[in-house]
């Protein structure tokens, strides 16, 4: 793949970002053509979580304390013995994930900035009444299986068949694999997700919107000084985020605030889901070494014993056998 200088992409949008003015412009990596430098694997980890915590009310940084005890209790995990087992809502034992050790550079206590008090806001009545709907398909799975047996896979996400974890959960911080590798031409970036491998290509010639519709949806970028913007749009629907419908227009925002630095901002804004626009905001940092491939479904042998399991469970129920 060669070798590929680490730059950096990400957010000044709004007062709780650092100030590019007080950047110094030597201290910025640039490409050949004059853009900030942003090729590299960048990491992203943190424990900060996504939404505010309710104990925190309406304050949004934590304090020294409080950040000492989270750090300590992160390490903690790689001191100790490997914990085996599987926490509720995990298919993994606790060793094979790597969240991070450290809160998020910013100190705040979420990665939401916006709005003031650190939440997604509400669902819309539309997108409420989906999830209502969504659960009640889940209990019918619960209790009765795959809705078609002749075809049970459609019943299965798309993300536990390692075809696509979809934008932007595929830039949100998770347990493993928060890295993206950036490489630039001068009127293209390519970004590559570790998670489940998606790279997402985006024109940077003024290009119109092709309104062809994808899990990844369809990005365009331009820069505005030295920040990269990149709008996606025309998503198809099939790999929804916390509510969002074909309608969600995401904002990315990168921008090299120095040599091992990129503060980042994404503006997520679906009128048919949520009450009004959300920011999400990190910072990332170099990483070494190559982005290596995503080695999802372990040999491609997940989904087949799933189906497996599946039948037998049906057979079972036909016979009124146990096994």
């Amino acid at each position: 793949m060669g070798a590929r200088r680490i730059a950096a992409l990400i957010a000044l949008v709004s007062p709780w970002l650092v100030s590019t003015s007080a950047v110094a412009q030597s201290d910025i990596p640039r490409t050949p053509w004059g853009h900030p430098d942003l090729q590299g694997v960048w990491d992203y980890r943190t424990i900060t979580p996504l939404q505010r915590p309710e104990e925190f009310g309406d304050r949004a940084f934590y304090t020294e304390e409080e950040i000492a005890a989270l750090e300590e209790n992160a390490a903690d995990r790689y001191d100790e013995p490997p914990d085996t087992s599987v926490q509720t809502g995990l298919v993994h034992a606790i060793y094979l994930t790597d969240p991070g050790t450290n809160v998020d550079a910013s100190r705040r206590n979420s990665l939401i900035v916006d709005p003031p008090n650190g939440r997604i806001p509400e669902l819309t009545a539309q997108a409420q009444a989906a999830r209502e709907r969504q659960a009640q398909e889940r209990e019918r799975f619960n209790e009765h299986g795959p809705s078609d047996m002749s075809r049970p896979w459609l019943d299965r996400p798309l993300y536990e068949r390692c075809i696509a974890r979809g934008f932007p959960q595929a830039i949100m911080p998770t347990l493993y694999n928060n890295n993206i590798e950036i490489v630039q031409a001068p009127d293209h970036v390519a970004i590559v997700h570790e998670m489940i491998h998606e790279t997402r290509v985006v024109p940077l010639d003024g290009r119109e919107y092709s309104g062809i519709a994808g899990f990844m949806g369809e990005s365009r970028g331009h820069w505005e000084g030295d920040t990269l913007v990149i709008e996606t749009r025309n998503f198809n629907g099939q790999t929804p985020y916390r509510g969002s419908t074909e309608n969600l227009v995401v904002t990315e925002r990168f921008t090299r605030t120095g040599p091992d630095s990129i503060e980042f901002s994404m503006t997520l804004q679906d009128d048919q889901a949520w009450a009004r626009p959300w920011t999400v905001a990190y910072q990332m940092r170099p990483t070494d070494g190559y982005l290596y491939e995503y080695a999802c479904h372990e040999g491609n042998r997940g989904l087949e014993n799933i189906l497996e399991n599946i039948y037998d469970a049906a057979d079972a129920a036909a016979t009124g056998s146990g096994d």
